[in-house]
């Protein structure tokens, strides 16, 4: 039996802004697997990366957890103390933004910065630990580590500044990785080459990886399960080519329509209609209502539970399976 890398459990992020409290995660449970692949999938603005970022503990002081779990070995991270949070970080958790220029810093050079996880957590010596950047950054496929090493961020490509980025959240094996959209402005040869990166990572270290992204194309290719999220909620999940076959919430189904395939010049692309609501004012019912092709009556008055039905997890009142 697959061993459990993290189990996510009723997570609630709240925002508190000048309009007032929002709700912007609401209630979010998965569980991801050791040596697999959980894509978090959704719109812009759904929710996916403030899950990512309860996760790791790294909200903005605007927003709080107000409820849920996050258990990673045995610990539940947001029940353990900041001191017991900073020592986890790296050895059971850690993450990979989707701007390594931003998330490096600047004026370091890129061998003290992948030296640090270990003089923090194993209290290994200065050249000691430079070895052990060089050879990680050999690891990630970065040519000629020992003439780089002194480099600064600014002077690697966008791809081999990912590279780095990976190789500092897998320097101590985590249990868990967080891959926040990680190939986002990445051209398709490098982003191939990341995605391959990872998949190599996560059988070398067994790690579980949460693949956050919005890119259908690299969940059917990288991932092994998908939660699809809407409004802050997961409205679907399951098996990659199950969902993807036989999508049952018809957000799915929209956004599996809105790829276009066989599509001839000049005709006319599908898409889902209108936008997501304002997290303001959030219809009662089904938040998927106002675009939803299948509403019923029930739909605008009761909101559906989460309910796995027939070996899949679905949140509708009218899920209906569509083969593709």
């Amino acid at each position: 039996m697959t061993a459990i890398g993290m189990e996510v459990s009723g997570l609630t992020v709240e925002l508190a802004t000048p309009r007032g409290t929002v709700r912007a995660v609401d209630g979010v449970s998965f569980t991801a697997y050791r040596g697999r692949t959980l894509a978090l999938l959704g719109e812009s603005g759904c929710g996916k990366s403030m899950t990512a970022q309860a996760v790791a503990g790294l909200l903005e002081p605007i927003a709080s957890v107000t409820a849920g779990s996050v258990q990673v070995d045995g610990e539940d991270l947001l029940k353990v103390s900041r001191k017991r949070r900073r020592q986890l970080a790296g050895p059971a958790l850690s993450i990979v933004f989707q701007d390594a220029l931003t998330a490096l810093n600047p004026v370091l050079k890129v061998g003290t910065q992948l030296a640090e996880p270990y003089r923090i957590h194993q209290r290994m010596p200065a050249r000691q630990a430079r070895a052990k950047a060089i050879e990680l950054m050999r690891h990630v496929g970065i040519p000629e580590p020992e003439s780089r090493v002194d480099a600064y961020p600014h002077q690697f490509s966008g791809g081999m500044r990912q590279r780095l980025l990976i190789a500092m959240a897998v320097a101590l094996s985590p249990k868990v990785l967080i891959a926040d959209e990680p190939t986002t402005a990445l051209d398709v040869t490098v982003q191939a080459q990341i995605l391959a990166l990872l998949a190599r990572l996560r059988a070398e270290h067994d790690m579980a990886v949460v693949l956050i992204t919005h890119d259908l194309a690299v969940v059917a290719e990288e991932a092994d399960t998908v939660a699809v999220m809407y409004s802050g909620r997961i409205v679907e999940t399951g098996p990659v080519d199950e969902v993807f076959e036989d999508p049952r919430h018809p957000y799915t189904r929209g956004l599996l329509d809105s790829v276009p395939v066989d599509a001839e010049r000049g005709s006319d692309l599908s898409s889902i209609p209108g936008a997501p609501p304002d997290l303001f004012s959030i219809p009662p019912g089904c938040p998927y209502q106002a675009r939803c092709p299948l509403v019923r009556d029930v739909c605008q008055t009761e909101r559906p539970p989460l309910e796995t039905r027939a070996g899949r997890t679905v949140a509708c009142h009218v899920a209906e399976g569509t083969a593709r």
